[in-house]
């Protein structure tokens, strides 16, 4: 077979993974907004025994080669969980995804996308889902907006051809997902500080920060609220015990007490926001590796963070209080506490809330209430196979 001959064969043994993992630095070597991820975390999130999510999905990975010249990656994977949701949902039977998409050309981009339809539909799939990878609980969804400033933590980064060679495939929106972004640095509009301060004097009211000592309590709190918040939401797949555990150990280090609160209402848990100071600032310098310095440079910065942003993953209100006037206050509450924190204790001038869902209008409402912008557009597509 002549060298310049594209070849799409499925990983195989330590090299192809070594190869799968290290084509984003090829790919995006000339790309000043890419973050490179931690080598061992991205080892770690591909392997079955490590990356609890393998316990209820299959998963193929697959490595184009022109030649000896690796050129693309991409990941098929069944997710059980997702294909036992309510169609309705989003996912639901006969639904497949793939993710973790690299291509250096479109003739690649377009092999791989087929070589994932192809290992889907030999599995009974009839709709791919992508990209997501591979969790949606993970990086879902293709950069499509915002391509010129660095993604937060745990966020996706892609390079801008990429949506046409997806639609080129076939691929139509199922949804988007979108950041926003605002200066914490200002107080927020009166009518805000109002509501805050109203909640104060409200005695059936307490906003807590989690306890650390404790973390495996408020752990299990903040996934009980999570689980009956987004229970209905497009997308939502339950959490299972041992991915709440692994998630857990993975952002212990970046938990800070007094960036994470839970809201008490007549001393019942019924809402929580979670922050997170933007590790991506402390892991570009590193390339992605923790040896040989890295690792003590990223140990000196977790004692105290100083970072520009802070990242709002997750935030959720238990379904029973949505729409009501009880659950923004406790938002703008929490957003506030958190707020003050981030400024005077980390030194943040900028707060990032998302991903949410361009439909979720409880959300975008509290976004649009605090003045923050969407700086960034994630896209979910889908495809009958």
């Amino acid at each position: 077979m002549a060298s310049h001959d594209l070849v799409i064969a499925p990983v195989s043994g330590k090299a192809d993974l070594k190869a799968f993992v290290e084509l984003q630095w090829a790919i995006y070597a000339d790309d000043p907004a890419w973050v490179p991820p931690l080598k061992d975390e991205v080892y770690g999130l591909l392997t079955p025994g490590k990356n609890p999510f393998h316990e209820h999905a299959d998963h193929q990975y697959f490595l184009a080669r022109r030649g000896e010249e690796v050129v693309g990656r991409i990941s098929a994977h069944i997710d059980h969980l997702a294909a036992g949701m309510p169609a309705e949902q989003g996912f639901g039977p006969g639904t497949g995804n793939w993710g973790l998409f690299e291509a250096k050309d479109a003739e690649t981009g377009a092999a791989l996308i087929k070589a994932a339809e192809d290992w889907l539909r030999a599995k009974g799939i009839m709709r791919a889902i992508g990209p997501i990878s591979l969790s949606i609980w993970e990086e879902p969804g293709l950069l499509v907006t915002g391509f010129d400033h660095p993604p937060t933590v745990m966020m996706g980064h892609d390079r801008p051809e990429y949506q046409g060679w997806i639609e080129s495939a076939g691929y139509a929106q199922v949804k988007r997902l979108d950041t926003y972004e605002l200066d914490i640095t200002q107080e927020f509009p009166p009518l805000i500080q109002r509501i805050v301060q109203s909640g104060e004097k409200n005695p059936r009211i307490n906003i807590r920060k989690v306890d650390k000592s404790r973390f495996d309590r408020d752990a299990a709190i903040i996934l009980a609220i999570l689980n009956d918040a987004w229970g209905n939401n497009w997308g939502f797949v339950p959490i299972t015990d041992s991915e709440v555990a692994f998630t857990g150990k993975k952002l212990k280090p970046i938990v800070f007490e007094d960036l994470i609160m839970i809201a008490e209402l007549d001393g019942e848990p019924v809402a929580f926001m979670m922050t997170l100071p933007d590790l991506n600032e402390a892991l570009k310098p590193l390339n992605g590796n923790l040896f040989p310095f890295g690792w003590a440079k990223l140990l000196w910065w977790l004692r105290k963070p100083q970072v520009k942003t802070m990242r709002v993953p997750l935030m959720g209100v238990v379904q029973r209080l949505q729409s009501s006037r009880m659950a923004s206050q406790l938002a703008f509450m929490m957003i506030e506490y958190i707020r003050r924190a981030a400024v005077t204790k980390y030194g943040a001038t900028r707060g990032e809330i998302g991903w949410v869902l361009e439909d979720n209008q409880g959300m975008v409402a509290i976004a649009q209430a605090i003045e923050s912008k969407i700086n960034k557009s994630y896209v979910i597509y889908e495809k009958g196979i």
